[in-house]
């Protein structure tokens, strides 16, 4: 599978920022649209963000005009940028791949093992 590992996690106060990465190595060639994913305590994961390989993004409604995704100029990095965060955004954040070009990519699609964002009121 592509390896995910996010980071740029931690704790923050209501009103800040954080920048959370995603590395991916391996199957960089896949072309994969990248997806961020968060799960708070007691409640089911839920989309937060994707951008596919043409440079189209998407939000929940929740994050739109607060958090930004993008990636680096090789497509090995993901970054989601959150400002002006809430209490309600406190999480592991997860990267996902999504798609890929050719049955090999489409089979190694893969979730990191997540980090961790608390924003306190």
């Amino acid at each position: 599978q592509v390896q995910l590992e996010e980071s740029g996690g931690g704790s923050v106060q209501a009103g800040g920022s954080l920048r959370l990465s995603c590395a991916v190595s391996g199957y960089t060639y896949c072309n994969y649209d990248m997806n961020w994913y968060r799960q708070a305590p007691g409640k089911e994961r839920e989309f937060v963000s994707s951008i596919d390989s043409m440079g189209n993004t998407r939000y929940a409604d929740s994050v739109k005009g607060r958090f930004t995704i993008s990636q680096g100029s090789a497509r090995n990095t993901l970054y989601l940028q959150m400002n002006s965060l809430k209490a309600e955004d406190t999480a592991m954040y997860y990267c996902k791949t999504d798609g890929g070009v050719g049955l090999t990519c489409r089979l190694n699609n893969a979730w990191g093992q997540g980090t961790q964002v608390t924003v306190s009121s």
